[in-house]
């Protein structure tokens, strides 16, 4: 089976719904490396459409949790003293739970379970990846782990494959430094969703890009 990864979603629904029609999933494994929620219109459409993917395609998905996942998970249970949900779009995001009448802690056990990375011999997928000086790369609230990492990735034996860090050009990229591809291309800002095939082996197939739906953003 090849993949084909899905990069930061942030509540995009109706360009996630698109992007999807792009997965074969007799032939593919969909993952997608978390950030599912906040900043776009659509945060609890797009967990419970995931959340339903899995459960119908439970051994060919994989979601992966990212920063945003893990901040609303601290906020749901009670542990973000400081807010910080809030402040990285948990407020818009509970609002939107409300006036969809859907009741996010319906999720939280899914949540919390989301793993961090996803790997095999030759591929390695997480929301920000493996940083070069990591000093605690798999403790998810490190700023340097694999939920927040913004600094230059590790070259590992495997491919890399991240997001967490939007490219505002709208294109993927590939960082031969690294061997890793960065595919967060902004969606929530009005730019594109991008999907990336390869093969089981790392072998890139193609990137596949969809436009934000204007339903997605305010102000758009």
């Amino acid at each position: 089976m090849d993949l084909f990864i899905i990069g930061d979603v942030h509540g995009c629904f109706f360009t996630y719904l698109k992007l999807l029609q792009h997965w074969n999933p007799r032939s593919e494994y969909l993952i997608q490396l978390g950030d599912l929620v906040d900043r776009g219109n659509h945060s609890p459409k797009t967990i419970r459409l995931s959340y339903e993917i899995q459960l119908a395609f439970k051994k060919q998905t994989i979601f992966l949790k990212g920063n945003h996942e893990q901040l609303m998970q601290h906020a749901l249970l009670g542990k973000d003293p400081m807010k910080n949900w809030e402040r990285n779009g948990g407020t818009e995001t509970m609002l939107q739970f409300e006036r969809e009448s859907i009741d996010p802690y319906i999720y939280i056990s899914w949540i919390r379970n989301l793993p961090l990375f996803w790997e095999n011999k030759k591929v390695f997928i997480s929301h920000a990846g493996i940083a070069a000086e990591a000093i605690d790369p798999w403790n998810p609230d490190a700023t340097d782990g694999l939920l927040w990492n913004r600094k230059p990735l590790q070259k590992m034996d495997k491919l890399q494959v991240v997001g967490h860090t939007p490219l505002l050009d709208g294109k993927p990229e590939f960082l031969p430094e690294s061997n890793a591809w960065n595919i967060d291309t902004g969606a929530y800002k009005g730019i594109c969703l991008t999907g990336i095939k390869i093969r089981k082996n790392g072998t890139f197939i193609e990137t596949i890009s969809v436009p934000t739906d204007k339903r997605d953003i305010k102000n758009l």
